[in-house]
Formats: C-alpha cells, sequence, structure tokens
C-alpha cells in the first residue's frame, strides 16, 4: 500500500537517514541472488556504479527507471538504473554521472548526490556501486534509443512499504536462483535493479 505523500519523511530526515552509519548498516553487500557467492571473473570483478536518482516532484517523490533497448547485446528489455562501468581514474560518483548523461541526457550538475549503498554483485561479475542522488523538477530527459527504450519512476512511497517487494524463484544455470521484484503497472522490476531498491529501503524504513 503507497503512503500518503504527506507522510513520507521528508527530504532532509531522508538525506539525513542516507548519510547515518546506523541505518546505512541495515543495507548490506549483496550477491545476485542474495543467498551464495558470486562467480569469479578472470581479473576480478568489474567495477560498475549507477545513479539512483529521486525527483522532488510536488506531488510525491519517485524514483528514475530506465527500460533498456531491445536491441542491446546484454540484459535487453530489462529494467535498470542509469550506469555502467567505471573508467580508469574515476570515482563512482563521477562514473554513475557520466552514465546518466549518456543514457538518458541528464546534466550532471543538476543530481545532488546524496549517499553511496552497498555495493551489490551481479550474476555476470559486476559489483556495482549504487549513487543515490536528488533532483529538482523540472528535469529534461533525452534517451539515447540505441540504449534506452524509456524511462519511467517508481513511487518513493512504494519504498516505505516492507511488503511490497515479493520473493520469486527460477532455474538459472541449472540451479534455482531467489530474486526480488517490485510491483509496477507496466514493467517488470527484477533482478540487481530490485534487490538495490530493497537495500534503499532497508535503509530509509530504518
Amino acid at each position: 500500500m503507497l503512503l500518503p505523500f504527506r507522510t513520507l519523511p521528508s527530504r532532509q530526515d531522508i538525506a539525513a537517514r542516507l548519510s547515518d552509519p546506523a541505518f546505512l548498516s541495515r543495507a548490506g553487500a549483496t550477491a545476485f541472488d542474495d543467498s551464495e557467492d558470486p562467480p569469479e571473473r578472470p581479473g576480478g570483478p568489474v567495477p560498475a556504479a549507477v545513479l539512483v536518482p529521486i525527483i522532488w516532484h510536488e506531488t510525491g517523490p519517485g524514483v528514475l527507471l530506465t527500460l533498456r533497448s531491445a536491441r542491446l547485446s546484454a540484459h535487453a528489455g530489462q529494467v535498470a538504473f542509469p550506469g555502467g562501468r567505471i573508467e580508469p581514474g574515476e570515482t563512482a560518483e563521477q562514473a554513475a554521472l557520466r552514465e546518466a548523461a549518456e543514457e538518458v541526457g541528464l546534466d550532471p550538475r543538476l543530481p545532488v548526490i546524496a549517499a553511496t549503498l552497498p555495493d551489490h554483485m551481479t550474476g555476470t561479475g559486476y559489483r556495482v556501486t549504487p549513487v543515490v542522488a536528488f533532483l529538482d523538477p523540472p528535469v529534461v530527459f533525452t534517451p539515447d534509443p540505441s540504449e534506452v527504450q524509456t524511462v519511467f519512476e517508481l513511487p518513493l512511497a512504494l519504498l516505505f512499504d516492507a511488503t511490497a517487494p515479493t520473493r520469486r524463484r527460477t532455474e538459472w544455470r541449472g540451479r534455482m536462483r531467489d530474486y526480488w521484484v517490485w510491483p509496477h503497472a507496466e514493467h517488470l522490476v527484477w533482478g540487481a535493479t530490485a534487490t538495490i531498491l530493497v537495500n534503499l529501503s532497508r535503509v530509509l524504513r530504518g
């Protein structure tokens, strides 16, 4: 059940929770199915970062998500945050802002970085650092059609409902895997994106 917008913590309170070690300790480094060690890659995990933008609409804040282009060779048609590999010499914050500019045309001067969440290890061997940032509307997005099919939002209020995400199971590489799913009327929000949202939810709910 969505909490009414006016009952949510204030932006200042949310910023404080995201910078409070006691709140951040409620989230932890997660593997791709939350239950086992992630796969090894030659040379070790690939460092990557994603931007987790919270847009502060007057009618209620939302978390920006993208639907990846169906033409991509990897993770085509899946829901994701803007993001990608951390290039040599970059911080996670710099990489997340650069990727968001490339994928959805977000001006890197606009996001106000609030915090980084614990890393998430994907099933393909990427160690992803989620970078949470605030955005004030109006914000104009110009998605790169070669990477992003569309952008949409998940209401931030949904993250304060502990019963909203559900666990599902599927067979992958000969084993049954558990994964998170967040409810959305049009898109399937699952996998690494859903797990990062679960971590964010745990921090925000305290």
